[in-house]
């Protein structure tokens, strides 16, 4: 396996906007698939204030070559200002699995 698999995240304060973010970017093959975490509380600073809500995670499962485009179409989406945007490289796993991930990140007709 050549191709480099990453696991991207980021986090939303509404389930309905997890699943809609989760489903657009599998179904326009920008990640194999996508995880959403159960609600969550995050405390955090933002704009000299400290906050605190409940917050769904999503994990996106795609390569490295789909990375950027990913990147942007969640941005485009999401209802944040500046929204979570994380990525974690895939050091390992089954052959078969990252091959799926790899068939089911590429545009049809590439």
């Amino acid at each position: 396996m050549t191709t480099e698999i990453l696991i991207a995240q980021t986090t939303i304060d509404d389930e309905e906007a997890a699943k809609s973010l989760a489903r657009g970017a599998v179904e326009a093959r920008l990640a194999a698939c996508a995880h959403i975490d159960q609600p969550f509380t995050a405390i955090y600073r933002w704009k000299d204030n400290v906050e605190t809500a409940t917050e769904w995670r999503i994990s996106f499962k795609t390569t490295a070559e789909r990375l950027p485009e990913l990147q942007a179409w969640v941005h485009q989406k999401h209802t944040y200002e500046v929204p979570e945007w994380i990525t974690l490289p895939v050091t390992g796993g089954s052959d078969a699995y990252l091959a799926w991930v790899v068939e089911e990140s590429t545009p049809t007709g590439s």
